[in-house]
């Protein structure tokens, strides 16, 4: 039986048993052989024994010479009939070569009676008639009966066996093609399937045996051409004929020991060759099938006899001679492609993986498979006509590099499973690292062997093969540890000696590599080209960095969740700032420490890119502190100019009727419910002069932002000291040690400026816009006077002192003052329709600005000394002075002024406005002409309606 990873290169005919192929087999070599002595004829040949007397024959065998084959040293007639000592046993009858071979096969006496019978019975008359012209099966089943054999059973069985073999012979496997739809074929076919149940009926007078001879009779004796023939074609149908030959050549084989040939191979072979007629074979067919029954046999009997290999190698050398013969038939280049396709399968699987294939006592079965596999590859490439594109040409060398990287690979995958089963992931990191020190080892150990025993033998086909091996494991072993890295980003004591082991594995692969490419033409470089080494302190710098990385990524996810969750509510009382800026900090710092606590030095510069990391972070959570939109937002738009209208004799009569009367507005009623108040501070308190502050929440949440901005900046210096680790970090002499987070300092610094900022103008023209700018000097200035917009004014001072921090109180205030100012002169000079001024307003406008100076001056010297001084609010109030005294100046005057900066004489009336710079001045016409916009006066509002055709206010 073929095992399952060898195939078998014919294809076996369907409905026949091996069985059935050696007795047809034997019937075949009895009937060609039938004149020869020993089958009937006269002299028959006799093996004697060899250690007694008349030892004639098997002394030597000349065939088992040439192949390599050892003698048996006793004849098989002296092994079968003398298994007593030789002091005892009695000499006896030799047997002959029919009855060596009748036992080779395993026939019975009653079958090869039988046999006889037919034989003398066909050839009544006819000694002379050649074996090719009988057609066996056919006159078996002609001459003999049912009552031959010991009941119907046995004879039925016989029967179909015959009827088959004519089946296989004529219909699957004809010598010459057949057409499926041809009469006699079919007719055939229909009495075979008939005997399935019970036997054909033979006597002479019956109608399927007068069917069955004319059908056989006429199928076997076809030519391809249609032509006369004096051979009958019933057995030498290829694949049929290769199986029936190869059956007979197995029977050379003893059969108490399946790997020894029979001494007396010689005479056998000689008798085999008779029924090359009748199997249609020749010389080459002869080689080929005997080469794949060595092969075949060596595999059968568990790839232990190399003797087996070494024949099949010397039968191989006659089949490399028979290829290239110009003169090959079809058949037999067929079969010549099917056998060594069968070899070449077989012996390239085993060296694909010749560790998991080979032992140290079964090495020296590769000193035979490799020439044979070599010489059936060269006989497929270059003598048989297949496609180039299927049997791709290769050197011998180039393919032992390929057994040797894939045997290699194998044996290490084999070790990695048996080992540790691919590094399960319910295995303990400790665990992990010391299965991976171990697998260096074994992988150590594997590279020794295979340089101490593998290499020796495929150095003669492969000059640096141990090279290439080492090469090989080395890419193995550094797949598990790129592996093995990528599944973790901390390193620890563990992965060190991990990657120590590693190195250590690395030099002596290397080493190999080197001693191995002594004597290449090209000293190795190839084979090192392709060994992309470790470099372990490459790996530990870029696992620092792997480590760094996972380390801001975990500052990030508090990042993110602050983005995602800040309410902007402060910590504690003690703490007025965000509870994420704790957070973010504190993880930064937990970091940073863990970081340094690795036992390994770091270099200077993976501090730094740590560091910027770190600030990278820093300042995108700056950015989303600063991300609360800016001052344009809250500053309202210029109403665009128009001139005042004299009042109607209406509005002159409620004027005078009520003298006193304020516009109504009641300050305090502003924003109370909006802010966070004095109450999430805990500074809430009663009956504060009946006045509180008008702060919004919105506001105060500005406020926190403003906080954790400045306790983010308090926070650098102890974060960057965490980085100065002087016993770790390796210090570059190039570097010299400067302070980390310096742009974050300057972002958190411009940050904390543009959210005062903000805080400060949504303060003013947001939460004190009815106060201030929405309702100031409405109607008359007399009635709506600066007094009341201060009280709220001192309220949100008061509590802005109370919420942000004493660090962040002279921006803050600064800011609010900047926005102050900014209010008011809007009010004075982008006022809209509801405000006009006189002359006579002026004093009292410059005693409010006083005022509010005073606010903002007397505040820094009494509640914190040092945060706004007088000098300070001036500079700050220069601009809003400006315009005051522009307002005190006459309309002639100002009209004077304008037409110097924007001349109107000489021009086509109406003229464009002058463009809006928002740089208030005195030298400024738009500044100018909206001081006369808000003048209430019949000659401003003449000049007004005549130059610039402005609108008069409704």
């Amino acid at each position: 039986m073929i095992p399952p990873d060898l195939s078998c290169p014919f294809e076996t005919p369907d409905g026949l048993e091996s069985n059935d192929i050696q007795a047809t087999a034997y019937e075949i070599f009895f009937t060609s052989c039938r004149s020869s002595p020993g089958f009937g004829g006269r002299n028959a040949i006799q093996f004697y024994s060899s250690d007694g007397e008349n030892s004639v024959g098997v002394g030597s065998s000349r065939f088992k010479r040439a192949v390599g084959l050892k003698m048996l040293k006793r004849s098989l007639s002296s092994r079968r009939n003398n298994p007593k000592p030789a002091s005892i046993r009695r000499p006896r009858r030799p047997l002959t070569s029919a009855e060596i071979m009748r036992e080779q096969m395993m026939v019975s006496e009653a079958s090869d009676n039988r046999l006889r019978k037919t034989l003398m019975r066909t050839l009544v008359g006819q000694t002379g008639r050649r074996a090719e012209t009988i057609i066996l099966p056919l006159e078996l089943i002609r001459h003999l009966k049912p009552t031959e054999f010991n009941d119907s059973n046995e004879y039925h069985i016989w029967q179909r066996r015959q009827l088959k073999t004519l089946e296989v012979g004529l219909l699957l496997y004809p010598s010459n093609p057949l057409d499926k739809a041809d009469n006699l074929a079919l007719s055939l076919r229909d009495i075979i399937r008939s005997s399935t149940a019970k036997p054909i009926d033979i006597e002479k007078t019956s109608e399927a045996m007068r069917t069955i001879c004319h059908c056989v009779v006429s199928l076997a004796w076809r030519s391809a051409d249609g032509s006369s023939t004096d051979i009958c074609h019933w057995a030498d149908g290829y694949s049929f004929n290769a199986t029936l030959y190869v059956s007979l050549l197995n029977s050379v084989f003893d059969l108490k020991d399946e790997t020894c040939v029979l001494d007396e191979v010689d005479e056998l072979l000689e008798l085999m060759k008779k029924t090359w007629p009748t199997l249609g074979f020749n010389k080459p067919m002869h080689d080929l099938c005997f080469t794949w029954v060595f092969f075949q046999r060596y595999v059968l009997t568990g790839q232990v006899e190399e003797n087996l290999l070494s024949a099949s190698l010397a039968m191989l050398t006659e089949v490399a001679n028979d290829s290239k013969k110009a003169d090959k038939e079809p058949t037999y280049i067929k079969m010549l492609s099917s056998v060594l396709t069968c070899v070449t399968v077989w012996c390239e699987k085993r060296l694909m993986d010749y560790h998991g294939s080979f032992s140290e006592r079964t090495i020296g079965a590769m000193e035979h498979i490799l020439p044979l596999f070599f010489s059936a590859t060269r006989i497929l490439e270059e003598d048989v006509h297949v496609d180039k594109r299927e049997v791709a040409s290769e050197s011998a060398g180039n393919r032992v590099d390929q057994y040797t990287r894939s045997s290699l690979q194998h044996a290490f995958s084999k070790m990695v499973e048996n080992g540790i089963n691919a590094i399960s992931r319910k295995m303990s990191f400790q665990l992990v690292c010391e299965t991976l020190v171990r697998l260096a080892q074994e992988t150590e150990e594997l590279a020794l062997k295979e340089m101490r025993s593998f290499s020796m033998i495929l150095k003669k086909w492969h000059p640096i093969s141990a090279g290439v091996a080492a090469a090989t494991l080395h890419s193995c072993y550094g797949a598990m540890l790129k592996q093995f890295l990528t599944c973790n980003s901390d390193i620890t004591n563990e992965m060190l000696a991990v990657l120590q082991r590693a190195d250590k594995l690395e030099k002596l692969l290397v080493k190999m590599v080197v001693e191995d490419s002594v004597e290449c033409e090209d000293g190795g470089k190839a084979v090192f080209r392709e060994m992309v080494l470790y470099d372990i302190d490459s790996i530990i710098v870029k696992f620092l960095g792997q480590s760094v990385n996972g380390r801001l990524k975990r500052i990030r996810v508090v990042l993110h969740r602050a983005e995602e969750a800040e309410t902007w509510n402060p910590k504690s009382k003690t703490e007025p700032y965000s509870h994420s800026a704790v957070e973010l900090v504190k993880q930064a710092r937990e970091v940073v420490l863990s970081f340094f606590e690795n036992p390994i030095s770091v270099s200077e510069d993976l501090v730094h890119e740590f560091a910027n990391g770190i600030e990278e972070i820093l300042g995108d959570y700056n950015g989303f502190i600063a991300s609360c939109g800016s001052k344009e937002n809250y500053i309202p738009t210029l109403p665009p100019l128009t001139r005042c209208s004299r009042d109607s004799r209406l509005i002159k009569l409620w004027k005078k009727a009520t003298p006193c009367a304020v516009t109504g507005f009641n300050p305090y009623n502003l924003g109370v419910g909006l802010g966070l108040g004095l109450g999430i501070m805990g500074l809430e308190e009663e009956g504060h002069n009946n006045s509180r502050p008008s702060t919004s929440r919105g506001t105060q949440r500005l406020y926190i932002r403003l906080n954790t901005l400045h306790y983010l900046l308090s926070q650098l210096t102890p974060l960057d000291k965490c980085l100065c680790h002087p016993s770790r970090i390796i210090h570059s002499h190039k570097n010299h040690h400067h302070p980390h987070f310096e742009h974050t300092r300057s972002a958190i610094m411009a940050a904390t400026h543009h959210v005062s900022e903000v805080a400060a103008y949504r303060l003013i023209f947001i939460d004190s816009n009815s106060v201030l700018y929405g309702t100031l000097y409405e109607g008359h200035v007399v009635n709506a006077r600066i007094t009341p917009a201060l009280k709220v004014l001192k309220q949100n001072l008061t509590l802005l002192c109370a919420i942000v921090t004493e660090r962040a109180q002279p921006l803050a205030i600064k800011e609010v003052l900047k926005a102050s100012f900014e209010a008011y002169l809007m009010v004075l000079i982008a006022g809209g329709n509801a405000r006009s001024f006189s002359i006579a307003d002026h004093e009292m406008i410059e005693e409010d600005l006083k005022l509010l100076k005073r606010v903002f001056a007397s505040y820094g010297e009494g509640v914190a000394l040092g945060l706004m001084s007088a000098e300070a609010v001036d500079k700050e109030a220069e601009t809003v002075e400006v315009v005051v005294e522009l307002m005190g100046r006459t309309t002639e005057q100002l009209l004077e002024d304008f037409t110097a900066l924007y001349p109107c004489e000489g021009s086509d009336l109406p003229l464009p406005v002058p463009p809006t710079t928002g740089k208030w001045s005195c030298s400024d016409p738009d500044t100018i002409l909206r001081v006369l916009c808000h003048r209430k006066d019949r000659v401003a509002n003449l000049f007004l309606k005549t130059t610039f055709n402005l609108a008069k206010r409704t």
